[in-house]
């Protein structure tokens, strides 16, 4: 299951990015994830509930938002939401497309917790 190492890599950056902003914790986690990316959003969920166990992120929520594949064609310029097997254009038919959205893994948003305290 990649999606573990994927989420212990998900952790680093957390990790990261609470010692840059001097945060305690991390709250919420927003990723979009491609239908094309190879990751299953469910086992990334999974994995992540065991990542986080110890770590900066323990109490967090993970949030993934999965992303249907769009094509933009070469042929006549459309560019349209497709069927994950189906990568043709479907204004004019021409498998000459190129694939802009639905394979990425992107952590899009970070909500921090700082210590007010401090």
């Amino acid at each position: 299951m990649h999606e573990l190492s994927l989420c212990q890599n998900l952790i680093d950056q957390l990790t990261e990015l609470a010692n840059q902003n001097d945060a305690v914790a991390v709250a919420r986690i927003e990723v979009q994830v491609g239908v094309l990316s190879g990751v299953e959003a469910l086992l990334l969920e999974s994995a992540f509930t065991l990542s986080k166990l110890g770590t900066v992120a323990e109490t967090a929520e993970l949030v993934t938002e999965v992303t249907a594949p769009r094509v933009a064609c070469r042929a006549c310029g459309a560019e349209a939401e497709v069927p994950p097997n189906n990568l043709r254009c479907p204004a004019c038919d021409s498998l000459e497309t190129e694939l802009v959205r639905g394979h990425e893994l992107i952590l899009a948003r970070v909500e921090l917790i700082r210590d007010e305290t401090s």
